[in-house]
């Protein structure tokens, strides 16, 4: 069965506030196993603590996270290679993760190729270290080019290069995630656990039509605002059917994560997630 993990963004508040070590402590009292790092400072104190919080709490780091370029999430490939390289064997991590593509690289074709082939190398050299470099998907990512979605693109052009797959955004891309996971099984390493939910429509929205105070394309607006980052169990996925599915394609690490809790502590949403996790067998 895949290692249960948590995507660390969701505490990156508390990791800035009171450091790394004392949030693995509080992953731990959570009952969770492992932890993924991003949108935080890569520093040597930080990269410390999760040696130390391996020791101290067995909570072992899934994945880092890394981009193409300075400036962006994580250990940059193309300033920092051998440094990340070093901070996933210090750690233990044997995966490095890319926050997704860059912007430019989902306009056309050539632009998704042209990403693919700059990422390669890096993927391939990763891997001569016992590192697998993955990139997260999004939504976006299931745009087409002449019919070939950007998926397809990258795994053409940078066969290195294995995935994050982030359910949520491959329901909302359109794909149903199932069969998501058997077109690509082999491939899908690490698994997003992120629930997707449609929140009620509010009576302010149907105040304002009735009174003429919202036209049709402001309805269709305030419609597609509903859809939600939710608690796993919280929403519309199947989870008892999804996570075997990810099991069978291949994953390692399914790792919780919600990137938006809409004002609740994320302490309490993890907390739910982890808890309905369990009740389904995880």
């Amino acid at each position: 069965m895949p290692v249960l993990g948590l995507q660390l963004m969701m505490l990156k508040d508390q990791i800035n506030e009171k450091g790394m070590y004392e949030v693995l402590r509080q992953v731990r009292d959570l009952d969770i196993d492992a932890v993924e790092v991003s949108q935080v400072t890569m520093t040597d104190e930080l990269l410390e603590d999760l040696v130390r919080g391996k020791t101290d709490f067995a909570v072992e780091t899934a994945a880092l996270s890394a981009s193409l370029h300075a400036g962006e999430n994580g250990f940059s490939l193309e300033d920092e290679l051998d440094r990340a390289i070093d901070a996933c064997h210090r750690t233990g991590a044997r995966f490095l993760r890319m926050a997704g593509m860059t912007p430019e690289a989902l306009t056309s074709k050539e632009a998704a190729e042209e990403w693919g082939r700059a990422v390669e190398p890096y993927a391939a050299r990763l891997a001569t270290e016992g590192i697998t470099l993955c990139f997260h998907n999004h939504h976006t990512d299931l745009a087409q080019f002449d019919g070939e979605r950007i998926f397809d693109i990258v795994r053409r052009v940078a066969p290195s290069l294995l995935f994050e797959v982030d359910l949520h955004w491959v329901q909302r891309g359109g794909m149903a995630p199932l069969d998501m996971l058997k077109a690509y099984t082999g491939a899908c390493k690490l698994i997003h656990v992120k629930d997707f939910r449609v929140a009620p429509v509010p009576m302010d929205t149907v105040r304002k039509l009735r009174a003429g105070e919202l036209d049709f394309q402001g309805l269709l607006e305030s419609y597609n605002s509903l859809v939600q980052f939710a608690e796993v169990g919280k929403g519309n996925m199947n989870w008892p059917e999804l996570l075997p599915a990810a099991e069978a394609a291949g994953a390692e690490y399914f790792l919780i994560e919600q990137d938006d809790t809409y004002g609740r502590d994320p302490i309490d949403c993890i907390r739910d997630s982890r808890e309905y996790l369990r009740s389904i067998g995880y």
